[in-house]
């Protein structure tokens, strides 16, 4: 299935959840570590979409708990993961908010993961590209118009 053409700038703030209709695949050390048809996307202005894979749906023993933690202002605080597949480990290159706050309680437990960290993160049948800027934790599709937010010079819009 084709993704449909979205424009970042038409993405609302403050940002929406909403579930994803194509399936997610995260791999890692050339092994899967997540799949899911069940995954959460989180939208907001000048972002590439932020997607959220069920804990259910990540395999056994992919995710360790890491030090740190990160707050914001819509969905609360984060907790890290270090990602190990396929003899490969990355350090906090997962996160998920354990009591999220809000219109995003859905999220509660669901895990997301940096693209740059991981060999290929896919929406549907498109291998996605990390958000610019390596804070950001958005993967970008080829149907994605507009400026993306995380490149030098776009930190405070």
């Amino acid at each position: 299935m084709e993704l449909p053409r979205e424009n970042v700038q038409d993405y609302p703030r403050p940002p929406r959840l909403e579930p994803v209709p194509q399936r997610l695949m995260v791999v890692l050390g050339g092994a899967v570590i997540a799949d899911t048809a069940r995954g959460l996307r989180v939208l907001e202005t000048h972002h590439a979409p932020t997607y959220y894979i069920p804990p259910e749906d990540v395999a056994a023993g992919a995710l360790r708990p890491a030090g740190g933690g990160s707050f914001c202002e819509w969905k609360g605080r984060a907790a890290y993961f270090d990602v190990t597949g396929g003899g490969v480990t990355r350090a906090r290159a997962a996160w998920c908010y354990p009591a999220p706050s809000g219109r995003f309680a859905a999220l509660a437990g669901y895990v997301a993961f940096y693209a740059a960290m991981m060999d290929e993160c896919h929406v549907g049948d498109v291998v996605a590209s990390p958000q610019p800027g390596g804070f950001y934790g958005g993967w970008v599709t080829p149907n994605l118009e507009g400026r993306i937010k995380g490149a030098p010079g776009t930190e405070w819009w």
